[in-house]
């Protein structure tokens, strides 16, 4: 692991960019303020070549004087580099393609085009005395050679870093680590991995890319992004601590909060069961998996909820077992030491369970036991 891996989070540029999502000024500023707080150290907050309202947003969240490094995005044109340098941004990313699909059917270009384009528009960003840092689009369907010379050409021309695009999310984490080894080969400068999550493996790639030798990790919140998404700023951020055994410098407490607050703000739930932030993360219904976590925690939770600020939660359902049945029970002041009124009270929840599918409420639990404690009418 890099030790001086940074995390860029872009809920404020890509996470936007989901479909149907619109953060108003207020909201990119609370949100950029949370990230922030939390130690988030680098945050892409706009695109400026969108408009002078994206400008003035992007010039309002820079006035909030937040510790954390604020860079643009553009594409590689001069006319977006103009309405890079009109923000008061620390960073202004220039992005180009670079795989051969993209060159022939989106821009009608050549590869030497590319580093042509690099050569005049990179020294001119330089120039400027801002950071820059070049944007390989779909680096992930890119010629590897080629891809090594685009690299080799920014560094040449003064990029600070280069991003490492799987656009389209067609990498798994053996192909990612081994394309971001061979960038580390070809240029000293910064790597950043940017990932997809088309097929649900955005963090996993993140992570590899990280042991491949990135310095940098985009995220957003709640895994935000077009189509289906990026990967997760929490994920990203536990992944690299509890399977690196590294840390971001991000405050885990804070985590289920901005999760929080960017779902109210980008109007999309959570799903129950999204890993880090979803209600469900630890929550335990089967009667093995709590009768294990009531001898020791670790046998089924692989990290301590208190490192999120949270608590687990105990379900009753049709999978519990007696051990839950008394912990519920004890938790509203009630002992139950008859194996067999337990058994009675068990039933009962299960069938509960499967007719309404919803866990039992501590009244509906009190009833349980009135009527398990009533003698049983012998059979005709």
């Amino acid at each position: 692991m890099p030790l001086n891996l940074i995390i860029n989070d872009t809920t404020l540029r890509d996470g936007e960019q989901t479909a149907g999502v619109a953060f108003t000024v207020d909201e990119k500023c609370a949100i950029a303020c949370a990230l922030s707080a939390a130690g988030v150290p680098e945050m892409e907050i706009g695109i400026p070549a969108m408009s002078d309202e994206e400008i003035d947003c992007i010039n309002t969240i820079a006035e909030l004087s937040l510790p954390a490094a604020l860079m643009v995005w553009g594409r590689l044109t001069d006319a977006d580099l103009a309405s890079a340098l009109r923000c008061q941004a620390d960073i202004v990313h220039l992005s180009i393609p670079v795989s051969d699909i993209h060159l022939q059917y989106k821009l009608r270009q050549s590869r030497e085009w590319v580093l042509l384009q690099i050569s005049r528009v990179i020294e001119k960003a330089v120039a400027s005395g801002r950071k820059i840092s070049l944007g390989a689009e779909d680096a992930s369907r890119a010629n590897a050679d080629f891809l090594a010379r685009v690299a080799r050409q920014a560094q040449a021309c003064g990029a600070s870093r280069i991003r490492f695009a799987d656009t389209l999310g067609v990498l798994d984490p053996f192909t990612t680590y081994e394309a971001i080894a061979r960038l580390r080969e070809a240029v000293d400068i910064e790597i950043e991995i940017h990932s997809h999550n088309d097929l649900g493996l955005a963090t996993a790639n993140t992570l590899a890319a990280l042991r491949g030798g990135a310095t940098h990790a985009n995220t957003t919140v709640n895994g935000l992004g077009e189509r289906a998404g990026n990967a997760a700023l929490e994920e990203v951020v536990m992944g690299v601590r509890h399977l690196h055994h590294a840390e971001t410098g991000v405050d885990t407490q804070a985590l289920v909060s901005i999760s929080r607050l960017v779902s109210r703000a980008s109007g999309r739930q959570v799903a129950f069961n999204k890993s880090i932030v979803g209600e469900a993360v630890f929550t335990h219904e089967s009667g093995i998996h709590i009768d294990g976590l009531l001898k020791n925690a670790s046998t089924y939770e692989s990290f301590d909820p208190s490192e999120l600020g949270r608590q687990r939660h105990t379900v009753l359902g049709k999978h519990s077992g007696s051990q839950a049945v008394r912990q519920a029970y004890g938790c509203l002041g009630i002992v139950l030491d008859d194996d067999a009124l337990t058994a009675r009270i068990l039933a009962r929840i299960r069938d509960h369970a499967m007719r309404v599918k919803q866990e039992a409420t501590p009244d509906e639990l009190r009833l349980f036991l009135l009527e398990s404690h009533r003698p049983q009418c012998p059979a005709l």
